[in-house]
């Protein structure tokens, strides 16, 4: 049965949400940010302030340069919260099959099969579009398509206002014609191997065959090779379930409170969950380690990863940050469980410098070649220097 995957998406959900309750701010750029703290970043902003500029996470010293005359609000999780049940509880009459974003205005909706009882998917979305303007004042763009991949690129090329439908078949024609950092799950080292072969749309990568990309991506070919044709069977959650995330954990034969042990450690475990991140094409807004003492007693802590990342490099220093927080106590520990969730596709956004692009570039084709090589010689075949003193 041919697959129909609406993907919905309210742009700028923060903002979107605050200007439903502040009629004020229609029009003028907004930036969301918790503006008295040190070393604030943005949270997210308006089109205007796109427009000027402004990116997610970038600090907003900066961007208030960009764009001086920017409305900076605080950020109100607790109401995005309830704008995101209020959007499920809209969607949930069309199908069981909804899998909702973290707080950022994104809905995933399977319609597979729902024709004779709700009618053509177009019209499904085009009335849920419209009932969440009446109901909730919020304007979802939406799109649809045989797979979740291609129906988020989708609704990445109408934004901020806009509606799209790709049919069977019309993956491949859809994309050729879009630029690669488009498709989500292509890191920054793919795209500068791309820009080396002078390929920067999607039709002058996909003339690549599977042995060729091989030869020039490794272990990432077959990856790249659906990615570029529009390939994902990735199936569209049930409404209610538990949220996916990547866990690894570790025992220690010996209780310990040696500080390069526990180091070692807990980079061996960030490479884990790390390299499933990968393989499931997503990548992580929230780390957290849950540390059981030789005592029983347990400490858990967490924190969130501005922007989304499944990159090892990237993951380690807040995963160090939270080991920290949670380690506080004279006594050794046990146990550790590290835990990455809040997964989402991993932003289209590239670094806006040139300095900036290059040392993610570099960050990315390390964590690939580590990849490829412990795929081909085994898990303990490369590993960094820290890793060298933890128990096995």
């Amino acid at each position: 049965m041919e697959r129909y995957i609406v993907h919905l998406n309210v742009a700028d959900f923060a903002v979107a949400v605050e200007r439903g309750m502040d009629c004020r701010l229609h029009g003028r750029p907004v930036i969301i940010s918790p503006r008295g703290a040190a070393r604030a970043a943005v949270y997210d902003m308006s089109e205007e302030a796109y427009r000027a500029g402004v990116r997610k996470g970038m600090p907003l010293d900066w961007a208030l340069r960009r764009c001086r005359d920017a409305r900076v609000l605080p950020p109100h999780t607790d109401r995005y919260e309830r704008a995101m049940d209020a959007l499920l509880k809209q969607a949930l009459p069309c199908s069981p099959l909804i899998e909702r974003g973290e707080d950022d205005g994104h809905l995933f909706m399977d319609v597979t099969g729902t024709s004779r009882l709700l009618g053509p998917p177009m019209d499904v979305a085009w009335r849920l579009q419209r009932r969440i303007r009446t109901d909730l004042g919020l304007a979802p763009i939406w799109s649809i398509a045989p797979s979740k991949l291609v129906a988020k690129v989708a609704t990445r090329l109408v934004k901020p206002l806009g509606e799209y439908a790709v049919g069977a078949g019309e993956e491949e024609d859809f994309l050729a014609p879009l630029p690669l950092e488009l498709l989500p799950g292509l890191e920054a080292a793919d795209l500068a191997c791309f820009r080396s072969l002078n390929m920067i749309r999607v039709d002058q990568a996909t003339v690549l065959n599977p042995p060729q990309l091989e030869v020039i991506f490794g272990t990432r070919a077959a990856f790249l090779n659906e990615t570029l044709r529009g390939v994902d069977s990735t199936p569209v959650r049930p409404a209610g379930s538990s949220p996916p995330k990547a866990t690894a954990e570790h025992t220690f034969d010996t209780d310990t409170n040696d500080d390069a042990v526990s180091e070692g450690t807990l980079y061996r475990l960030v490479e884990q969950v790390g390299r499933k991140l990968r393989e499931r094409r997503l990548a992580a807004r929230r780390i957290g380690i849950f540390v059981n003492y030789s005592d029983g007693v347990r400490r858990i802590r967490s924190m969130g990863i501005r922007p989304a990342s499944a990159n090892d490099i990237l993951l380690f220093e807040p995963a160090r940050m939270v080991f920290r927080a949670a380690w506080q106590r004279r006594v050794r520990i046990r146990y550790m469980r590290l835990v990455c969730d809040r997964l989402t596709f991993p932003p289209a956004q590239q670094p806006l410098f040139s300095t900036e692009r290059k040392a993610e570039e570099k960050r990315t084709a390390l964590v690939t070649a580590l990849d490829g090589i412990r795929d081909r010689f085994g898990g303990e075949s490369v590993g960094w220097g820290r890793v060298a003193s933890c128990s096995p």
